[in-house]
């Protein structure tokens, strides 16, 4: 049977497990399988050293505020109650709290912070400029963030996969081709491409095709050519077998007439 509800909030209290509901504010979405493992395991050696944050919802119901990878990790390690936070914050400052925790213990990675950015701009109704000021944070580092959700589900899985930073997957957002982002980021992560590297790939994608120069034919040789071509054909047509052998080198035709000096 349960014991009473805590009603104080600011103080540490046992929470059951089981009644602590995931906040819908929860920009990250990866969980690495092997930090949550170690994280287990020193809880259930030594048990949970922070607590989590928690709040009451609408509902009446504990919501959680900051805490995802220990909440997890304690169900992991078989626990049932879980010391908690309990504080009085709106949707908005429970959305800010997460992020700013994830943030800075550096949990996100560049695209969930990115979308977390996206979400507290929505709920603040504010331009860029604004929650960068909010966020203590320059407005066009902000905007280099927010504009990693460009790149298609795609392209940011390969990123993930691969190791790639931020400034990798900023480097091809100057490209406008989807399968040319692609290419990009996948030689990136295949050949492990320092950002300057990557950087010049785009920079040579980016480049005009180099077209073919054409050979221009001044008038006189042109003239020239055919005068040649013309004395063959009328010593052919004489009786003569002369013969003229057209090679065309780098800067210059060469010519080569052979003319019998006796018929026989």
């Amino acid at each position: 049977m349960l014991g009473k509800k805590p009603k104080e909030t600011g103080k540490v209290v046992l929470l059951e497990l089981d009644s602590i509901q995931p906040s819908p504010f929860q920009a990250r979405k990866v969980f690495d399988a092997q930090e949550l493992e170690k994280l287990s395991g020193s809880i259930a050696r030594n048990g949970l050293l922070q607590p989590v944050t928690v709040r009451k919802n609408k509902q009446g119901q504990y919501e959680l505020i900051a805490g995802e990878r220990r909440l997890r990790a304690c169900k992991q390690a078989g626990l049932t109650k879980i010391p908690a936070i309990i504080t009085e914050h709106s949707d908005l400052s429970s959305a800010v709290l997460g992020l700013e925790e994830n943030t800075h213990r550096q949990q996100l990675n560049c695209f969930e912070q990115a979308r977390g950015l996206k979400e507290l701009i929505q709920m603040w109704g504010c331009t860029q400029a604004e929650a960068a000021k909010r966020l203590g944070m320059a407005q066009p580092t902000l905007a280099n963030k927010l504009r990693l959700l460009t790149l298609t589900d795609q392209q940011q899985q390969i990123c993930l996969e691969g190791n790639l930073t931020e400034r990798h997957a900023r480097a091809v957002l100057a490209l406008e081709d989807e399968k040319e982002r692609n290419a990009v980021l996948e030689q990136a992560a295949k050949r492990e491409l320092t950002v300057h590297q990557t950087e010049e790939l785009v920079q040579k994608l980016l480049l005009p095709p180099v077209k073919p120069k054409k050979t221009v034919m001044v008038r006189d040789v042109r003239i020239f050519l055919n005068t040649v071509n013309r004395a063959i054909q009328v010593m052919v047509k004489a009786g003569i077998p002369a013969k003229a052998v057209k090679e065309e080198k780098e800067g210059y035709i060469q010519y080569t007439v052979q003319i019998p000096t006796a018929i026989g």
